[in-house]
């Protein structure tokens, strides 16, 4: 980057806003991932106007930048070169409207996700998004990574929830499709364009969300099963007897529920550890005057008929939070494992996850696989804790967990996005002529390639875009 030109970016966002040298690197890292920042220079931009000027500037100059939200991604989806801007919302973080009628919510990109969420509770909604970093994380990046979480079952992903988006392009266009209707089919779905693309094509800024009405009840249980068949069918059961009101399905295996929970971990445990699967079921409902008998006499059936053989009903918010914070207890994983997410058939997850097992301990000395996750909707979190996991034996550990997934046709990232650490595998999961169509469309909305370059794919095969 030019002088000339980081003058021109602090006449736009002014001399306070543009961080650069040896500041730049004491900035917070990334999420118990410590990435540090790279880039020559960050930049805080307060509205559309400024980041539209700022892309409007970077392309004329052929200057890559790469937008910073929350900093929680696991797969370098925000990583950076000496070379590189860095475009952070930090200062865009206004909740604009929220619409108690029309259900719905008007953010700008660096409202952070739990404030969204205490902005619709307050309004008497629900904000249906969820997930462990709730409280870093911002709504910008939940939706340029189409982020999922433990309500995935009911209320869907991100890309559920969004209604309209306004986003720059890499030239400084501003797509303004701000729409608030459920139903809208007035020519192309634009939002769909950046909604999961990981800041590939355009550089998200405002965003209209869907709420739902807040749930009159609110059951979760923590049970215990002794096999994977039983842990579906327990599934299975769930969705029929409390259809739509079943809102979260998380399996822990011993693997992780054992580190997590007294006396290894810090969370004491209200069921057997000695069981290989624990879960996690959550309902949220309207009939305060049947739910809570109802749950209670679901699970008593699967007691009964031996699909589970411990657990315990929570009796009140403190119990529910406290079940909850044994599967959010992931700070150790992300700091200390080499993290995988991926999805494939609910029926084969059992088996995948044993294979991974088998393969990883057989070739990385005294590596544990760790497994947990929304098995409800397809997905599991693999991580495997050892030393050198992710230097001297990460490409076997690819290897092996990436490998394992493509005789069962699942997908290499059913959350996390590609970033950098997913990008060589991506046609694990989509075709030769897809991912020439994603090319296609990065070409045509950035032909000079300044939006996150080296993220998802490279432009040209076998190209690389080095990062540290």
């Amino acid at each position: 980057m030019t002088d000339e030109l980081l003058a021109q970016l602090r006449t736009i966002v002014g001399d306070a806003n543009v961080v650069s040298g040896e500041t730049i690197r004491k900035r917070p890292t990334t999420w118990e991932t410590h990435q540090p920042c790279h880039a020559r220079a960050l930049l805080r931009p307060a509205d559309t106007g400024e980041v539209a000027a700022i892309l409007r500037a970077c392309n004329s100059a052929r200057q890559s930048v790469v937008p910073y939200g929350g900093l929680t991604n696991l797969v370098q989806g925000c990583a950076t070169r000496p070379e590189d801007i860095v475009l952070s919302f930090e200062r865009m973080n206004a909740i604009e409207e929220t619409d108690a009628v029309a259900h719905t919510m008007t953010a700008q990109a660096g409202v952070s996700l739990q404030a969204a969420q205490e902005a619709a509770d307050l309004a008497g909604l629900f904000f249906p998004i969820d997930i462990g970093a709730r409280g870093e994380c911002l709504l910008g990046g939940n939706v340029a990574t189409n982020a999922g979480g433990t309500k995935v079952i009911r209320y869907g992903m991100t890309r559920d929830s969004v209604l309209g988006i306004e986003a720059v392009l890499a030239d400084g266009t501003v797509i303004s499709s701000m729409n608030r209707y459920i139903k809208n089919n007035s020519g192309f779905d634009l939002k769909h364009l950046f909604i999961g693309t990981e800041g590939l094509l355009g550089i998200v800024t405002r965003i209209v969300f869907r709420l739902h009405d807040k749930p009159l009840t609110h059951n979760v249980a923590l049970v215990t099963s002794t096999d994977f068949a039983k842990v579906v069918e327990v599934l299975n059961r769930a969705k029929r007897a409390l259809g739509g009101a079943l809102t979260g399905f998380e399996v822990m295996w011993d693997s992780f529920y054992r580190q997590v929970t007294l006396p290894d971990g810090k969370h004491p445990s209200p069921v057997s550890r000695d069981d290989p699967f624990c879960i996690i079921i959550e309902a949220m409902g309207s009939n305060p005057a049947t739910d809570d008998s109802h749950f209670e006499e679901t699970l008593a059936g699967m007691f009964a008929d031996e699909l589970i053989s411990d657990g315990v009903m929570a009796k009140s918010q403190k119990e529910r939070d406290a079940i909850w914070a044994i599967r959010g207890e992931v700070e150790w994983i992300v700091a200390e494992c080499f993290n995988f997410d991926v999805s494939l058939r609910i029926t084969d997850v059992g088996a995948y996850v044993d294979e991974v097992r088998r393969r990883v301990t057989s070739d990385v000395p005294g590596a544990q696989v760790v497994a947990f996750g929304h098995l409800g909707d397809n997905n599991v979190h693999v991580s495997i804790r050892a030393d050198g996991a992710k230097t001297r034996f990460a490409a076997v550990i690819e290897k092996h967990v990436y490998e394992s997934l493509a005789p069962y046709g699942g997908a290499i990232s059913a959350e996390h996005g590609i970033g950098v650490e997913k990008k060589a595998w991506l046609s694990i999961s989509r075709s030769p002529e897809e991912i020439a169509l994603m090319r296609t469309l990065k070409l045509s909305l950035d032909p000079n390639n300044i939006l996150n370059p080296g993220k998802v794919f490279d432009l040209v095969v076998g190209a690389g875009v080095e990062y540290s």
